[in-house]
């Protein structure tokens, strides 16, 4: 049996917990973060509370006066032992408003976390290079709000679909502007010249932690690295292309349409920066 915990609850994840007026279900208003757990730490775990309490204050919640980082460590921390998935596991801590309309009181935020085992293979850096492309069917607005990691996904759900019916690893999100926002789990990078750029926030994209580190990491390494707009033109005229998130670290691209790619800089970046964190 596999277990959950709700609003501090440890409960069997079987039993019924949304309710029909649950306000991350009817409209989308919930925040979550995607963790990835390894021999009783958080890998990057105060990035993670950094965005999500910073997501928080932004869409203005109301929290409960018992809600804190320490608490809901020590709720993960008992769910993944409960869970039995202590050596490596993915956690997915979401937060929503409450319950209630539109204009309902908004009362105290409630939250949910699940956790389930991962596998060791997803600490290390792909043999097989990724095929990418873009999706067609809408575009990402850039915005004060569009940086969330929020539930309001329908966008990264089409995309991720898309991918799979092309029989592709990935696919790319345009912002309105036509440039690339992220892809629909992940940040991208690309490498040309050996300079490293990546997409700025400004631009529409997930605020990764992942994608923050690196930035961080490789600044104070020396690295030549920018936040700039990434056109598909840019994409195409790379040396090299990589996607990261929380989970999966660092995974290089293969192809994007037709054009193919090395990762002798990509497997340079993970061995020094994200190998070292996967331990």
């Amino acid at each position: 049996m596999n277990f959950i915990c709700l609003d501090g609850k440890i409960i069997p994840d079987h039993e019924p917990v949304l309710f029909a007026d649950n306000r991350g279900f009817r409209y989308g208003d919930a925040l979550f973060e995607t963790m990835k757990f390894i021999n009783a730490e958080i890998v990057l775990g105060q990035f993670h509370f950094d965005r999500l309490f910073a997501g928080l204050q932004l869409l203005d919640y109301i929290l409960p006066t018992h809600f804190s980082e320490s608490l809901l460590k020590e709720n993960i921390n008992e769910l993944i032992q409960r869970n039995k998935c202590g050596k490596i596991a993915r956690v997915r801590l979401t937060v929503f408003r409450g319950h209630g309309g539109l204009y309902d009181e908004n009362k105290n935020a409630g939250y949910l976390i699940e956790c389930w085992p991962l596998a060791d293979t997803v600490n290390t850096l792909n043999e097989n290079g990724l095929i990418i492309d873009v999706f067609p069917g809408a575009v990402k607005s850039c915005d004060q709000y569009s940086n969330l990691k929020s539930a309001s996904f329908l966008i990264y759900s089409l995309a991720a679909q898309y991918a799979k019916k092309q029989k592709l690893n990935e696919c790319l999100v345009l912002n309105t502007k036509g440039n690339i926002a992220d892809g629909s789990i992940t940040n991208l990078f690309i490498i040309k010249a050996e300079k490293i750029y990546t997409t700025s926030l400004d631009e529409g994209c997930i605020a990764g932690v992942m994608r923050k580190y690196l930035i961080q990491s490789l600044k104070k390494s020396g690295y030549m690295i920018a936040e700039s707009s990434i056109t598909v033109d840019d994409l195409a005229a790379a040396d090299e292309v990589f996607l990261t998130n929380a989970i999966q670290g660092i995974k290089w691209v293969k192809e994007f349409k037709g054009k193919e790619y090395g990762n002798m800089q990509t497997k340079q970046i993970y061995n020094e920066f994200v190998k070292t964190i996967f331990r």
